[in-house]
């Protein structure tokens, strides 16, 4: 297949995108468009609940060296009595911790697959200019349906390796307390499994951010299974992988600028958009503007490589009510 052209730009994408927002919810302006399209976006949102970063490491009692006598004579103590308070108390901790696994589990398939049926219906109401909820559900049914075995696969792949990752830091710090201290080489397998942790997370990271913004549209374009969209876009892409990195970093800049517009939005309503934006569905209608300029955006980096990646329509109609 061939290489996408020289001239692809990520810069190009950015003013079509804000224009295709503004006509899609100002032009004119209506609220029934804005809650149908806003629940798709939700749809395709839903149980991602961002990011939360926490820069803070309170030490009770004051910080110790890791390598300090008491530190890890606290922890062995510590360690002893944990161990001797489950050991009294299984008959009812592995019944509770086998549902409370099984919850999540059934939580997580029904949240993939919501997603994966939100993902058509939202990119369906951008591409096309129309807010519908019930045709994109039933006309986009079996893209989805496979977009969700693919996530699902994809996720537990990242499950396995992450819990074998984790099962090794768990026997590393266990083998560290039993010893009841510490030398620098003891560390070493943790900064290891670290590194490995942070490579993982990225690499699954760009794989379900290359299917939501690239593969997804494919599938909607061709109407074909996500292995399929995927084998095409590395197709695509096979001699202009940097065009795809930049890509990916030109997404962290346009994030952060987005996160600058969000937090002076909140500043200047003294935190009251802050709170609405943490309410489901009802933040998502407000940030809704945001949304769908990013979906477009990749839209139209996507329609560079040629007319036939092009979703939207020519004369598309004016945005219908709810359908």
């Amino acid at each position: 297949m061939a290489s996408p052209p020289a001239q692809i730009s990520v810069i190009a994408p950015i003013q079509p995108a804000i224009e295709r927002a503004k006509w899609l919810l100002f032009q004119p302006f209506d609220l029934g468009t804005w809650f149908t399209i806003g629940f798709c976006a939700w749809l395709a949102g839903f149980g991602q609940m961002g990011f939360t970063w926490t820069n803070r490491f309170p030490f009770p009692g004051g910080f110790q060296t890791p390598g300090s006598a008491a530190n890890w004579q606290g922890a062995s103590e510590s360690w002893e009595r944990a161990k001797d308070e489950v050991t009294r108390n299984l008959g009812w901790i592995v019944p509770l911790a086998i549902a409370l696994v099984c919850l999540v589990v059934v939580l997580g398939v029904l949240a993939v697959w919501l997603t994966s049926r939100g993902e058509f219906m939202f990119l369906h109401c951008v591409a096309l200019g129309r807010a519908e909820i019930a045709v994109p559900w039933r006309q986009h049914a079996r893209k989805a349906r496979s977009l969700f075995f693919f996530r699902l696969a994809l996720g537990l792949l990242a499950a396995v390796v992450m819990l074998l990752l984790f099962a090794i830091i768990g026997v590393v710090v266990f083998r560290i307390v039993k010893q009841g201290a510490a030398q620098p080489a003891d560390w070493l397998p943790l900064v290891a499994v670290g590194l490995a942790l942070l490579v993982f997370g990225v690499a699954f990271g760009v794989v379900a951010k290359l299917t939501r913004d690239l593969v997804v549209p494919i599938m909607f374009v061709r109407d074909g299974t996500c292995r399929q969209a995927w084998s095409e876009l590395l197709g695509l892409f096979a001699g202009g992988i940097h065009l795809l990195i930049i890509y990916l970093l030109f997404q962290i800049v346009l994030a952060m600028a987005i996160g600058v517009v969000v937090l002076a939005a909140m500043i200047v309503t003294c935190c009251i958009a802050g709170c609405l934006l943490i309410i489901p569905y009802i933040g998502t209608v407000l940030l809704l503007p945001v949304l769908v300029f990013a979906r477009s955006y990749s839209l139209y980096y996507l329609a560079q490589l040629g007319p036939q990646y092009d979703l939207f329509q020519p004369a598309a109609p004016p945005p219908t009510g709810p359908a």
